[in-house]
C-alpha cells in the first residue's frame, strides 16, 4: 500500500505541475510579479493537499507570529524537496539564491527570471558570495524575504549539523532579522527516494534572530535553536502512533537524546 500511494502521489504531483504551468503561464508572465506569486503559492497548496490525500501526509506549519513585517532572511532546515515549496504561501515576495545553471532550463528558467531570483556561479565560493550580496541588497530594498538553507544541501533527519559560514556573512551584511525554520520533512518526503510516508509533517517558524549580533554568537544561536526544534519534531514523529521509517541518522540521534525505539529495518 505504501508503494502504491507513493507512486500515485508522485504521478499526481508532476501532473499537477505540468497542468498548472500550461493553464497559468499566460497569467503568470503578463501579471506584475506580486500578483504572479499566486501561481507558485497555489501550486504549493495543491501539492501539499495531494500529499495529504494520496500519501496520507498532513502538513502543520505554525509560528506564523514569528514572521516579521518587511524584509528578513528565512533559514529553513534542508532535508527534502518539501521544504523548497512548502513555505511559499506564508511569504509575500520571497527570493532565492540559486545556481545560475537552473536559469538555463527551458520554462523553469523563465519562471525564475520572472521572480527576479539571485543566480550565482558557484565555481568560486567567495566570488559567488560577494555577487549574491550585491544583488540581495537590491532585492531586500523591495521588502523581499531571502530564503537561505544554512547547510547548503539536503541532510538526512538527525544527521550531525553542517552549517555553512555564508549565512553569517549574509546576516551581517544585510542587517535584517533571520527566522530559523525547524522540521523533519525528510522522514516523510525522503531525499533521493520515491516513497512518501504517512503521518503529520510538522514545521515551525522559530522566533527571529534580530540583526546586530556578532557572527560567532549568531551562528551558535542559529544552530542551537534550529537543532533543538528539529530534535523535538524528531522525537514527536518517532513516538507517534504511526511513525515513519527512521534512517540510521535519525536512530542514532534519537539514542543520543535518550529515546529507544523498537527494532525495525531502517529505510
Amino acid at each position: 500500500m505504501l508503494v502504491i500511494r507513493s507512486l500515485a502521489f508522485n504521478a499526481a504531483f508532476y501532473l499537477n505541475l505540468i497542468v498548472q504551468m500550461i493553464v497559468f503561464t499566460p497569467f503568470y508572465f503578463l501579471a506584475p510579479r506580486h500578483k504572479a506569486w499566486f501561481v507558485p503559492r497555489f501550486w504549493s497548496r495543491t501539492s501539499l493537499k495531494l500529499q495529504e490525500w494520496l500519501a496520507g501526509t498532513k502538513t502543520e506549519i505554525d509560528g506564523l507570529e514569528n514572521l516579521p513585517d518587511g524584509p528578513f532572511i528565512l533559514a529553513p532546515k534542508h532535508q527534502s524537496f518539501w521544504d523548497t515549496i512548502a513555505f511559499f504561501p506564508y511569504l509575500k515576495d520571497p527570493v532565492y539564491i540559486l545556481k545560475r545553471e537552473l536559469t538555463w532550463i527551458p520554462m523553469f528558467g523563465w519562471y525564475i527570471g520572472k521572480m527576479k531570483m539571485i543566480p550565482i556561479n558557484r565555481g568560486s565560493r567567495s566570488k559567488a558570495l560577494k555577487q549574491a550580496l550585491v544583488v540581495a541588497k537590491e532585492r531586500m530594498a523591495d521588502n523581499r524575504q531571502l530564503i537561505i538553507y544554512p547547510e547548503g544541501t539536503r541532510r538526512s533527519p538527525g544527521a550531525e549539523p553542517a552549517y555553512k559560514w555564508g549565512i553569517a556573512e549574509i546576516y551581517a551584511a544585510l542587517g535584517v532579522p533571520v527566522v530559523p525554520v525547524a522540521h523533519v520533512a525528510g522522514l516523510y518526503w525522503p531525499r533521493r527516494k520515491f516513497l512518501r510516508f504517512p503521518g503529520t509533517l510538522k514545521a515551525r517558524f522559530l522566533p527571529p534572530i534580530e540583526p546586530g549580533m556578532e557572527k560567532d554568537a549568531f551562528m551558535k544561536r542559529l544552530i542551537a535553536e534550529t537543532e533543538a526544534g528539529c530534535d523535538a519534531f524528531l522525537i514527536d514523529a518517532a513516538t507517534s502512533d504511526n511513525p515513519p521509517a527512521m534512517p540510521d541518522t535519525a536512530i542514532k540521534r534519537l539514542k543520543e537524546l535518550g529515546v529507544e525505539l523498537p527494532a525495525r529495518p531502517a529505510k
